[in-house]
């Protein structure tokens, strides 16, 4: 859950909620739970994505899928700018070697 302040020194929490899903979206968000996708991170973002669209708050969902609020809160933020692409993870690392001759 985001951390906003309140005016008066304080803080208070933001609440986070998934925009309305279009129809392929939710069909293809159960989809990837049901067949619990061999990828784990993209299995356990839809989870976050479905538990809000059911109306869960953050809290009880990073208690579901056992993540930290804030990445619960960030799959969500995310989903709502770019939609499902959001669901596949974005690795660092090095860059990959240039293309031999």
């Amino acid at each position: 859950m985001r951390r906003t302040s309140d005016g008066f020194g304080g803080v208070v929490a933001e609440l986070v909620k998934i925009r309305r899903l279009t129809g392929q979206e939710g069909q293809q968000l159960p989809r990837i739970v049901r067949r619990g996708s061999t990828n784990t991170v993209r299995y356990r973002r839809a989870m976050v994505l479905l538990a809000s669209a059911g109306g869960n708050r953050v809290p009880v969902i990073a208690r579901l899928v056992q993540a930290d609020e804030d990445t619960v809160g960030d799959v969500i933020h995310r989903f709502n700018q770019i939609g499902p692409a959001c669901l596949d993870p974005r690795w660092g690392g090095r860059p990959s070697p240039p293309a031999q001759p």
